[in-house]
């Protein structure tokens, strides 16, 4: 299929922003070459506009299944444009993901991911090596971004190439995170906080919202003793505020964390 020339991100990115979303579109065009079918931007770049914490959040569908040796360019690509370590000096954090389209369409779960790129996996794929393709439980809640957000960088629109995923998948994928999202709370408390009020509000909407969105619902929801953790994460992730946890909120983190899994357990109930 030929591309053709990239059509400019809709989303009004400022001009930093939309070079590095283009650096991330020629690396994977040079990288995976005529295997590319579609390049998407999606996420807070789409649905509501970027913020201060926000990271470029790009899905690429192939034709065909990624090499080792293609998955480590893609790394080595985004070592030099992704983060505040970036090679060529500090840019937004670059997400990226990368699926065969035959292991998504038509949908099955859990769906198989060929490439994951994120700013928290940069130690350890600096020591060398790539991700693998595995089962990838989180690409239901992207490809339901994807397509809501309809924003191509290159080829069709995500319709033509991606199946919607059935309302069932995405709530098990979504619940399917809370282990490790309990795991990391102490040290990215801020970005949990908001993944829980987001999962909640999907569970109950069968939406995907944006970070602060989703935070916004949770805040109408929650009784008044459990709704200041959530709204300084909000207005740290708005760069309204600065994310410092005083020991007074750093106290009533686990007991909103406890009450948003229990009103979770309400919408899900396997969950433990």
């Amino acid at each position: 299929m030929d591309l053709g020339r990239p059509a400019p991100p809709r989303p009004a990115l400022d001009p930093v922003t939309r070079a590095q979303v283009q650096d991330v579109l020629l690396l994977v065009t040079t990288v995976l070459g005529g295997d590319v079918l579609g390049v998407y931007l999606h996420g807070s770049g789409v649905l509501g506009g970027l913020r201060p914490a926000s990271d470029v959040d790009v899905f690429v569908v192939s034709r065909s299944r990624t090499t080792g040796a293609q998955r480590r360019a893609l790394v080595e690509g985004l070592f030099e444009i992704s983060g505040r370590r970036a090679f060529r000096g500090p840019a937004r954090p670059v997400e990226l993901t990368v699926v065969a389209q035959s292991a998504v369409r038509p949908w099955r779960y859990p769906p198989r991911g060929e490439f994951l790129y994120g700013e928290w996996l940069r130690d350890e794929y600096t020591a060398g090596g790539a991700p693998e393709p595995e089962p990838t439980p989180d690409l239901a809640p992207l490809i339901t971004m994807v397509l809501r957000g309809d924003t191509p960088l290159a080829g069709p629109p995500p319709a033509e190439l991606l199946d919607p995923v059935p309302a069932a998948d995405l709530a098990r994928a979504i619940v399917a995170g809370i282990p490790g999202l309990l795991a990391g709370l102490d040290d990215d408390t801020r970005n949990v906080l908001l993944t829980f009020a987001r999962i909640w509000a999907t569970l109950a909407s069968g939406d995907v919202l944006p970070k602060d969105a989703a935070a916004d619902w949770a805040l109408a929801q929650l009784p008044t003793e459990h709704r200041p953790v959530l709204a300084h994460a909000r207005a740290s992730y708005l760069g309204e505020a600065q994310e410092r946890w005083s020991d007074d909120l750093t106290a009533q983190v686990r007991p909103h964390v406890d009450h948003v899994r229990a009103e979770i357990r309400r919408l899900a109930p396997t969950v433990s």
